[in-house]
């Protein structure tokens, strides 16, 4: 059997568009006119623009007979009311990849995040609803905010970001996301072993300098508080953290349960399970457990009495919590899950997993912790219907 031959490249090539809707992953949708020979009617995913604008786009990946293709925006004939100049000499088309949305005001870019999530809710789990994506206190132009940053080299001494979907590295002298005093990370040179400590309302959290912390200096606290007015935890509640990391929400849900309550923390890495448990010493009523978060709770014991708990929070990786980790903590009852995520499509599966185990999202938040990229972080309360 023969491969079927690929169609023609059409990288390179430049066609005039209408721009319709934001779409998950930092682009919006837009077609080829009709008429256009082989391609004409072609789905295109278009950086660097926003709804409503006509432009000019370059293919940056595609052939002829493809489902679609990708493009950035190279020329704006009739522009977004919400565009505007750059604040970063490294953004735009071929230029560094690390933000989306440097085009458009912030509001604009909070709002198309909200039309984000809002859109992965209705395919994935059935649920209409309008999001409004919270800025951080304080954060109001969306640069100079991260904590932590890893560049490539460059060389000729230089650093550098790679470019959109590339390992070309762009160098970059000067990046306006990065906070003052940020901890700096080069790709490919040995890890450091430097443990930073970090002060989230009044608690004190030792952390890998490499290790994961959120990055926006704002974030954490912004969580903390979302993630414990969900959970409603009461004094003496049962209540498991999965995928704790070094206890950054394990410590406030050990104070709310107070000594009579028990908190069963779930983290696979072993460098922060070491930090968590030194992070939690002070609370005794807080068991830290190592493994693979799906795993642990298989082998947990299966008896009601030591399986139920009161309120489950997770925080998974981009991936999400999937199907065998959303079963297994919906067996255990709780009356209250709350739902951290990074990923808008993770999240909406997850919760159409939590729907099918009984759960319903009684509510939701959304923080721009990421402001210039197309991400953003979603916190979901579900309660047992």
């Amino acid at each position: 059997m023969t491969a079927r031959p690929s169609g023609r490249d059409l990288v390179g090539e430049r066609y005039d568009v209408e721009v319709d809707r934001v779409a998950h992953g930092g682009h919006c949708v837009a077609r080829l006119p009709e008429e256009v020979p082989e391609v004409g009617g072609t789905v295109v995913f278009v950086r660097h623009t926003a709804p409503g604008e006509r432009v000019t786009v370059e293919v940056t990946e595609g052939r002829v007979g493809d489902r679609f293709l990708r493009a950035d925006a190279v020329e704006v004939h009739r522009p977004s009311p919400d565009r505007v100049v750059p604040p970063c000499s490294y953004a735009g088309p071929g230029r560094c990849g690390g933000c989306d949305f440097q085009h458009l005001t912030v509001a604009a870019q909070r709002r198309l995040k909200g039309e984000v999530v809002a859109e992965q809710l209705r395919r994935l789990a059935g649920i209409h609803r309008d999001v409004v994506v919270e800025g951080v206190p304080g954060d109001d132009d969306g640069l100079r905010y991260r904590t932590r940053m890893r560049f490539h080299p460059a060389g000729e001494g230089r650093l550098g970001l790679r470019a959109h979907r590339s390992h070309r590295v762009v160098p970059v002298d000067d990046c306006l996301l990065q906070a003052p005093g940020a901890h700096v990370a080069v790709e490919g040179e040995p890890r450091s072993g430097n443990v930073l400590t970090e002060v989230v309302l009044g608690r004190r959290y030792d952390v890998a300098e490499d290790g994961f912390w959120q990055v926006h200096q704002g974030a954490p606290e912004t969580l903390v508080t979302a993630v414990l007015e969900g959970a409603g935890v009461r004094e003496g509640d049962r209540v498991v953290d999965l995928y704790c990391g070094v206890g950054l929400f394990t410590a406030p849900l050990a104070e709310a349960a107070g000594e009579r309550g028990h908190v069963l923390a779930v983290e696979g890495d072993r460098a922060a399970v070491d930090h968590a448990r030194a992070n939690l010493a002070s609370y005794p009523w807080v068991e830290v457990v190592r493994g693979p978060v799906a795993r642990v709770l298989q082998r947990a014991p299966h008896d009601a009495v030591d399986t139920a708990v009161d309120v489950v929070v997770l925080d998974p990786p981009r991936e999400g919590a999937k199907r065998a980790v959303v079963a297994q903590l919906a067996a255990r009852r709780p009356r209250t899950v709350v739902h951290v995520a990074c990923d808008p499509a993770a999240f909406g599966r997850d919760t159409a997993l939590l729907a099918e185990a009984g759960y319903e999202l009684a509510g939701l938040r959304a923080f721009d912790l990421f402001p210039m990229t197309q991400h953003v972080e979603v916190v979901g309360t579900f309660t047992r219907r």
